[in-house]
């Protein structure tokens, strides 16, 4: 699984954060995502899919292998 984002889709409501804080989090700067961790391992793929879903701009996307 690959997750990636795009900064300026991005409109900081934090929904990442809250569906998988080991993953994302926001920028102190500007509160747009921060991905911390671009490949996770497989048992993460449910907060993963929760964290795609939530996003209300749609700024994260995932491919799974």
């Amino acid at each position: 699984m690959k997750i990636t984002v795009d900064r300026n889709r991005c409109v900081g409501a934090g929904n990442c954060v809250l569906a998988a804080d080991e993953l994302f989090e926001q920028d102190e700067s500007n509160g747009r995502v921060k991905l911390l961790r671009s490949e996770p391992p497989q048992e993460m793929a449910e907060m993963v899919e929760e964290a795609e879903l939530m996003c209300p701009s749609r700024a994260i996307s995932v491919a799974f292998d």
